[in-house]
């Protein structure tokens, strides 16, 4: 699992700017397993797509359910891509990105966490189970000023 460290010049000015209060990396897996739904963001060729996934968090390593398309050819080109899901209610919210590799599971793996993951919210065959392997995982905290102007840190 990817570490998040933070230096002690970073944390000292995290609450005086607009960009909002880094969360800690178990919680952003808290928060990324809390959450149902997310968006994919992945290129290829010179394309790039942005698509929600229902998914689920075992052992550091995001799973969902897919189907041959778009995302297994980007695991199969090892392509970078991102992950990212958020929340926002009336005076605050958050965001939590994950950055990594998608991968196609084995058929061992697959049988071992086929009842893990869960199925797709949208009709049609999804059978094949993809993993994004993380590198880099980070997220941030906002309180809302609503209306006109800026987020404010928490």
């Amino acid at each position: 699992m990817p570490t998040f460290v933070l230096t002690d010049e970073r944390e000292k000015h995290m609450g005086q700017n607009a960009g909002g209060v880094e969360i800690a990396l178990d919680e952003c897996w808290d928060l990324v397993a809390h959450e149902e739904v997310g968006r994919l963001a992945y290129r290829l060729v010179d394309e790039i797509h942005v698509v929600p996934v229902n998914h689920v968090v075992r052992d550091g390593v995001l799973l969902f359910r897919t189907s041959a398309g778009n995302k297994l050819l980007a695991a199969a080109l090892g392509e970078a891509v991102a992950f990212e899901v958020d929340w926002f209610g009336p005076h605050s919210a958050w965001s939590v990105e994950v950055r990594g590799q998608l991968r196609r599971l084995e058929d061992d793996e697959h049988e071992r966490l086929d009842e893990t993951v869960a199925l797709p919210w949208v009709d049609g065959p999804r059978s094949d189970l993809v993993a994004l392997e993380p590198a880099h995982v980070s997220g941030r905290r906002f309180k809302l000023r609503r209306g006109r102007g800026a987020a404010l840190p928490v």
